[in-house]
């Protein structure tokens, strides 16, 4: 996927941050139906967000995120938008989840990327399965 720079009057910029949470005491809660609207909801957010979503790996008990944004949202709220909208609607279509008081821990990785591909996401994915 070719990414596009984000311009407005003043500035050109390509800003990737590359994201990545955990359910709480990473359980495996992630899979079938539940995998397919997650990402759906992450797409609708992104898009609220005028963020671009370059790459995206859904794992049963964690996911990995990587986001083109501009600097008009801070990070943390970022974050906060996509775990807040997620654990909402998530729990109330799939009313089991409502056994916990909440769905994602207060943790997440953030740092900042240059040009991510979906198989450098993939590679990294693929060895946190490997460790203990």
């Amino acid at each position: 996927m070719k990414q596009m720079y984000h311009s407005n009057d003043t500035c050109v910029l390509l800003i990737n941050y590359h994201v990545g949470w955990y359910p709480k005491r990473r359980r495996k809660m992630v899979g079938g139906r539940r995998t397919t609207r997650l990402e759906e909801l992450i797409r609708e957010t992104a898009s609220e967000l005028a963020c671009e979503m370059v790459a995206l790996e859904i794992m049963p008990d964690h996911l990995h995120l990587v986001v083109s944004a501009t600097p008009h949202w801070a990070p943390n709220h970022i974050v906060g938008r996509f775990k807040g909208k997620t654990s909402r609607i998530l729990r109330q279509e799939f009313p089991f989840l409502q056994r916990m008081p909440s769905w994602w821990t207060r943790s997440y990785v953030w740092s900042t990327a240059r040009h991510v591909s979906a198989n450098s996401i993939r590679r990294y994915s693929e060895a946190q399965r490997t460790r203990g």
